[in-house]
């Protein structure tokens, strides 16, 4: 099956203030997906590789939620099978948009799993699309935390959902949503908007129309601000013109 719409998109990394990189992205005709490992850098770069390379098998499916879900179980099993690193799991979140087809419409399916984030911008308005999972996230939901103390809580990069890691199943997070014209969806590692805020990330997106640009512009931003995590970012645009039902 070929992609429903022409996109276009750029991706940018960077280890940021580490010496290895432990993110992995997959930016290929109707999948963009980032993995951010964790376990120490030989388990997290495994464990990120081993996400995109199971994810690689949704390429130019037009793949549904189920099939979604069914490629992340996969990846799950298969992390969870790989050798510990320094007495830590293997694991990763993983986050993206996939492009698929439903009732004749374009539409993204929104994946998610720990605290990567994907984001949606449209009428030049940036929002957050997936819920981070994670214990600030929990803490900020019940009102124990106000969102403002949220970057700077100590428990902030405590994730509750990972692939791999401690837990032996796995509960993604996935939503469909239509594409409208002009989508143009970002996904990035918490590298990025644990130093950057929401602000900022919009104005850098509007400042570059070019996806690549925008990629390269924002991985800057982070660096300049003083990332101490490995950032990583996909910027994919949607045509302006939709094909008619």
């Amino acid at each position: 099956m070929t992609a429903p719409l022409a996109l276009r998109w750029g991706s940018a990394t960077s280890p940021g203030g580490r010496s290895t990189n432990e993110d992995a992205l997959l930016a290929q005709e109707d999948v963009f997906v980032v993995a951010d490992g964790m376990g120490g850098h030989d388990a997290g770069e495994v464990a990120s590789a081993t996400a995109i390379e199971v994810l690689r098998s949704l390429v130019g499916r037009g793949a549904d939620p189920d099939t979604v879900r069914d490629a992340l179980v996969e990846a799950n099993d298969r992390i969870r099978a790989l050798p510990e690193g320094h007495g830590r799991r293997p694991g990763t979140t993983v986050t993206g948009v996939v492009l698929t087809v439903h009732e004749s419409t374009p539409c993204w399916v929104v994946l998610n799993v720990g605290d990567s984030r994907t984001y949606r911008m449209v009428g030049a308005v940036l929002e957050q699309v997936t819920r981070d999972h994670s214990e600030v996230a929990e803490l900020v939901a019940d009102g124990l935390v106000r969102p403002d103390d949220a970057p700077y809580h100590p428990w902030r990069h405590v994730v509750t959902r990972a692939l791999g890691g401690g837990t032996p199943t796995v509960e993604p997070d996935l939503d469909v949503i239509a594409v409208s014209p002009g989508d143009r969806m970002l996904v990035c590692s918490d590298g990025l908007t644990d130093t950057v805020p929401d602000a900022r990330i919009e104005a850098d997106l509007k400042a570059e129309s070019d996806p690549q640009a925008a990629a390269d512009r924002l991985v800057a931003t982070a660096l300049a601000a003083g990332a101490t995590d490995n950032v990583t970012v996909l910027v994919v645009d949607a045509p302006a013109v939709l094909p008619s039902a």
